[in-house]
C-alpha cells in the first residue's frame, strides 16, 4: 500500500508521521492524527477513507463519532464555568439542582460526578437508546435514584450518565444546553470543529464508524468483565448501544454530552491543548492557569467498580503518570502532559474489538511524539 498520508508535519515529529503511515497501512480505514505543542501545531495528519468500501477519501475536514473522548469536551466545559467563578467543584450538585438531592443524594458534590465517584453509574429504566434522547426524562430518573455508593468513598466509570450529570448542571448555570454551551463558550471562541449534538449542515462530512473486522453495525458497547469475567456492578444497567445506532441520524443531533461528540484529531487536539498550555491555545484565553489545573490533580485512586481495573481520576479525566486525558470505545483518543505542554490526539473510523485484537494504535502514535521531545 502506498503512503496516503496527507497534511503537514514538522521534522522533529517525523516518527509520528511514519507511525501514523504504518497505521493506515495496516489498520485504519480512515484516520486522523494531531500533536500541538506550547499550544501550536507540529503535525496535523490525515489519510486514507471516510467509508468501509473506501470510495471516499477521508478529507481534512472530515468528522466522525468519538464517542468517549466527548467526555474530555464535558469536563472542559465544568472546568470554564468553574474558572469564571460561575461553578463550584466542591459544593454539592444540589446546590445548582435542587431536585437532585432525592434518595439520600444531598452530600453528592461536583467534583463526585467529574471523577466517576458519584454512585450514579448506571441508567435503570432506559431500556433502548432512543430512551437517551429524551434529556429531561433522563436526568430526571437521575434525580431520582439513590447512590449506588457513599459518593466519594469509590468509584465506576459514568459511562452514559457522566454526560447527563454534567450536562445537566451546566444547563442550570447557565440556562443553555452543554452542547450549545460548548459551541458558543468554548469551540466557537478557539475554531474548533468539533460538535456536541451534531447539525444538519455537517453531515455530508461524516466518516461513519466502520465495525472491527469480521464484525457488522450491530456491535455493541459492552462493560468490561472484571477478574472473573462477570461485568462489573452496576455496568449492564441502561441500552446497549451499537455501531448502528452511533452512526444514524437521531443519535448525531441529540445531546448525550458523554459520548456523541463529532470530530476530528485537529478539533480534539485543539480543544485539549487548551489545559496543558497555560489555558490558552492560538493565541486564545479560555481558562486561566490555575483553572487548568483540575484536570491532572487526583480525586480519586483504586479500583474503578466498573472498569475492573485501578484508576485514577481527576476532575473529568483519567491521569495515568503525568499525563491526562482519555478514550473512546474503538479507539480514538487524546492524552495531554502539562509538564511539557504536549497534546496527542488520534481519531479514526474503523473500530477495534479489544476483546479480540489489541488496539495499539493511538498508544504508538502518543510513544511517538512524547519521543521527539526527548
Amino acid at each position: 500500500m502506498t503512503d496516503d498520508v496527507r497534511g503537514t508535519c514538522e521534522p522533529r515529529f517525523a516518527a509520528v508521521r511514519a507511525a501514523f503511515a504504518a497505521s493506515l497501512a495496516r489498520h485504519d480505514v480512515g484516520a486522523s492524527v494531531a500533536v500541538r505543542l506550547d499550544g501550536e501545531p507540529v503535525a496535523d495528519l490525515w489519510g486514507g477513507h471516510a467509508d468501509a468500501d473506501r470510495s471516499l477519501r477521508w478529507e481534512r475536514d472530515t468528522l466522525t463519532a468519538v464517542n468517549s473522548t466527548t467526555k474530555n469536551m464535558t469536563a472542559l466545559c465544568a472546568l470554564v464555568l468553574a474558572d469564571r467563578g460561575l461553578l463550584d467543584l466542591a459544593a454539592p450538585v444540589a446546590a445548582y439542582w435542587p431536585e437532585f438531592a432525592a434518595a439520600g443524594k444531598e452530600g453528592v458534590l461536583v467534583r463526585h460526578v467529574l471523577s466517576h465517584s458519584a454512585g450514579l453509574p448506571s441508567l435503570p429504566g432506559t431500556a433502548s437508546v432512543e430512551d437517551l434522547y429524551d434529556w429531561d426524562r433522563v436526568t430526571a430518573r437521575l434525580a431520582a435514584l439513590p447512590p449506588a455508593w457513599e459518593p466519594g468513598t469509590a468509584a465506576g466509570y459514568h459511562a452514559l450518565t457522566f454526560g447527563f450529570l454534567i450536562g445537566e448542571i451546566v444547563r442550570r448555570v447557565t440556562g443553555r444546553t452543554l452542547g450549545a454551551f460548548f459551541a458558543e463558550e468554548v469551540a466557537g471562541p478557539l475554531g474548533a470543529d468539533f460538535h456536541i449534538g451534531l447539525p444538519a449542515r455537517h453531515d455530508h462530512r461524516v466518516a461513519p464508524l466502520v465495525p472491527p473486522p469480521a464484525l457488522t453495525d450491530e456491535y455493541a458497547a459492552t462493560a468490561p468483565p472484571g477478574a472473573d469475567g462477570v461485568p462489573r456492578e452496576a455496568a449492564g444497567a441502561g441500552p446497549v448501544v451499537r455501531v448502528k445506532d452511533v452512526n444514524s441520524v437521531p443519535w448525531r443531533r441529540a445531546q448525550i454530552p458523554a459520548v456523541n461528540g463529532f470530530g476530528n484529531a485537529r478539533s480534539v487536539a485543539l480543544l485539549h491543548s487548551v489545559l496543558a498550555n497555560g489555558g490558552t491555545a492560538d493565541g486564545v484565553r479560555l481558562l486561566s492557569a490555575r483553572g487548568c489545573e483540575p484536570a491532572w490533580q487526583e480525586l480519586f485512586r483504586g479500583e474503578d467498580r466498573v472498569l475492573g481495573t485501578p484508576m485514577c481520576w481527576t476532575a473529568g479525566f483519567g491521569r495515568f503518570g503525568d499525563t491526562f486525558g482519555w478514550g473512546g470505545w474503538g479507539g480514538s483518543l487524546v492524552v495531554s502532559d502539562p509538564g511539557s505542554r504536549l497534546t496527542v490526539a488520534y481519531v479514526m473510523n474503523r473500530m477495534i474489538d479489544r476483546d479480540r485484537q489489541e488496539d495499539d494504535r493511538g498508544m504508538e502514535l502518543v510513544t511517538a511524539a512524547f519521543g521527539a521531545l526527548y
